[in-house]
């Protein structure tokens, strides 16, 4: 197993912790809960082969709906989202980036991060809370749920981002 397996593994195991021990229990208002599991797809590299970045969105997916409940929503929306990452971070990268190039406020600057993060997060709630609804009959609920946790997740990424920088 190389060193960069295994951070990714314990990468994911942390994430699903907090998600499932802390954040899962926040529920501001009664509708926002932040989904802090997104930041791992987001962190993947340029040119990280799409079959494993899928295959990692799968297994993270997997274990929320295990832990939290959630029989198939979070496992298809993580896929998905592995499966556009990649084009959805095209448009950020710089022109003379390097080829490995890991995205974060210090490789991308803080505006192309920042657009990034709020596109990967919006995409995914409205995916998420349109799979776990499975109805537009309460629309405004919904609206609530999508935009409260866009906002509360994208929040709490742009923190970690800067302390991890």
């Amino acid at each position: 197993m190389n060193v960069d397996t295994l951070r990714k593994t314990i990468w994911l195991l942390v994430l699903v912790l907090v998600q499932v021990l802390i954040l899962n229990h926040v529920h501001l208002f009664g509708v926002a809960t932040p989904l802090l599991y997104i930041y791992f797809i987001m962190l993947f590299q340029r040119n990280y082969p799409r079959w494993a970045i899928m295959l990692w969105g799968f297994a993270m997916g997997l274990l929320i709906d295990i832990f939290a409940n959630t029989p198939g929503v979070t496992c298809g929306t993580m896929t998905l989202m592995a499966l556009i990452q990649p084009y959805l971070l095209r448009p950020f990268i710089p022109r003379d980036s390097a080829e490995d190039l890991q995205p974060g406020i210090r490789t991308l600057g803080t505006a192309s991060f920042s657009y990034y993060a709020l596109l990967m997060v919006l995409i995914f709630c409205i995916v998420f809370f349109t799979l776990e609804m499975f109805s537009f009959f309460n629309i405004l609920f919904w609206l609530e749920c999508v935009g409260g946790s866009t906002i509360l997740t994208y929040l709490l990424i742009l923190a970690i981002e800067n302390v991890r920088r």
